[in-house]
């Protein structure tokens, strides 16, 4: 009988073991259950999560790709244009500087001359405004027409330039611009 009752006690036993084995199972379930989601779920989330970060970098390739190509079009097509529009600037500052240069010198020319004018007012002029108080000049207009032979005589003409020197009439942005 020991025999049996050694299987009866080790099936009681098994049958003990198992159930405390199904209980503590099922209590590990239940206790998964309560702390969190089922490993399905969780392997969605870091498939959505890895989803999401993937369009995040296809989106920062693009917009990295698109400053590629912006600078490409930059190099290839602008610089070359503002490289053209810095020449045609660089010829019109020679002229502007070439301007300058011509109003300095007529400038000059004009002052020069305007100081001639007012010596000769000053030699000349007050002569004939005596002799037109004298005889009253307004009354006889021939006297106002008449020149001194001598000032005449001893007025040297200064040298004139000639602006189509300076500025030739084929110069490229003249109106007279030859084609």
């Amino acid at each position: 009988m020991s025999s049996a009752g050694d299987r009866r006690r080790a099936a009681a036993e098994g049958m003990l073991r198992a159930a405390a084995a199904e209980e503590e199972e099922s209590g590990a379930r239940r206790l998964a259950r309560c702390r969190g989601p089922q490993p399905g779920e969780e392997v969605k989330e870091v498939e959505e999560t890895v989803e999401e970060l993937l369009e995040r970098l296809e989106e920062f390739c693009g917009m990295t790709d698109q400053i590629r190509s912006d600078t490409s079009q930059i190099l290839d097509e602008t610089i070359p244009l503002i490289k053209d529009k810095v020449m045609e600037m660089n010829h019109i500052y020679a002229k502007v500087d070439k301007l300058e240069a011509f109003v300095k010198m007529v400038a000059h020319h004009v002052s020069s001359l305007e100081e001639q004018v007012l010596e000769a007012e000053k030699t000349h002029g007050t002569f004939l405004n005596t002799v037109c108080k004298l005889f009253q000049c307004t009354a006889i207009p021939s006297l106002k027409n008449r020149h001194h032979p001598s000032a005449a005589l001893s007025y040297d003409l200064p040298k004139l330039y000639r602006t189509e020197d300076f500025f030739p009439m084929n110069y490229v942005g003249t109106k007279y611009q030859n084609h």
